[in-house]
């Protein structure tokens, strides 16, 4: 079940859309995953499916922002 994210994350994601910052993401591979996966790219906007929202990266991947653990080094997922 999606988990809605922090403003301050999704202020932090806004400004390195707008900026095109090169990001580095850490992320689960699904909910309940301890399996973390790194990829470094351009976030090129966010989106809205089905009540969960994505990040949509540059080389077309997309991340939901609930499994999202760091974004360029800062830790945003809490444990539950």
């Amino acid at each position: 079940m999606y988990k809605p994210v922090t403003c301050e994350f999704y202020d932090q994601l806004n400004v390195i859309i707008q900026r095109q910052i090169p990001t580095t993401i850490i992320y689960l591979e699904e909910q309940n995953s301890t399996i973390e996966l790194n990829v470094k790219d351009y976030i090129s906007s966010m989106t809205l499916e089905n009540n969960e929202e994505f990040l949509q990266l540059k080389s077309k991947q997309k991340i939901r922002l609930d499994l999202v653990m760091y974004l360029n080094g800062k830790r945003y997922k809490q444990d539950d």
